[in-house]
């Protein structure tokens, strides 16, 4: 039987499922440290089995690889709307206001990768993909795609400062906001002001959920 989205229910579950498992271990992962939250804590917290929990998850590791993968998919994804558009004045700013709901959406993540660099750097650069130089390539591409990868020296750092702004904003001022939204549109504002373009008049929602 389907959801109201269309999508099997049995797979929406699971993917609930999934999402509640990796909020709860960003929580403990906050509260208690990486090193020191086990996945007995996770399952605990989760009212489950440690059995229940290895059918998501073989590992802590496997949660991190996880919300890692599905920030840089949302990234990719903003990428390719990006690349896919005239490289507008309105379409810049559509850009920095969907990145910076990627940001405030995923700032858990964020602050974990942040607060855990040592613990988890292994997790960055093992096997084939360097998740290092992935965010840095991700970095580079929303920055061009801002100003061009030709644009003069002084463009490309603007562009540069205003993609770093999003996340150094949303992480030292998400508890300050005093309505939802205030620190979005600030933060969006002030991106917008650095890569020299208006904030956008009309929002635009990207397929599957990576703006809104």
């Amino acid at each position: 039987m389907d959801d109201e989205a269309g999508q099997p229910a049995g797979r929406r579950a699971r993917g609930d499922t999934r999402e509640r498992i990796q909020s709860v271990a960003l929580e403990l992962f906050a509260e208690h440290g990486y090193e020191k939250t086990s996945l007995r804590e996770i399952a605990e917290r989760l009212d489950v089995t440690k059995a229940a929990l290895y059918y998501h998850f073989k590992s802590k590791e496997d949660i991190v690889r996880s919300f890692t993968e599905d920030y840089v998919s949302e990234v990719d994804a903003l990428i390719a709307w990006g690349t896919a558009r005239a490289r507008t004045s309105e379409n810049r700013a559509l850009l920095l206001d969907h990145y910076s709901v990627i940001v405030g959406r995923r700032l858990s993540v964020l602050r974990f990768l942040e607060q855990n660099q040592a613990a988890v750097h292994h997790l960055m650069t093992e096997g084939q993909q360097d998740r290092k130089k992935l965010f840095r390539t991700q970095f580079e591409t929303l920055r061009d795609l801002l100003a061009g990868p030709d644009a003069p020296l002084r463009d490309r750092v603007r562009a540069s400062v205003a993609v770093v702004s999003v996340g150094i904003s949303c992480l030292l001022f998400d508890k300050d906001a005093s309505a939802p939204g205030e620190l979005h549109d600030i933060v969006l504002e002030t991106a917008c002001e650095l890569a020299g373009v208006e904030p956008p008049v009309v929002r635009e929602r990207l397929a599957g959920g990576a703006a809104g």
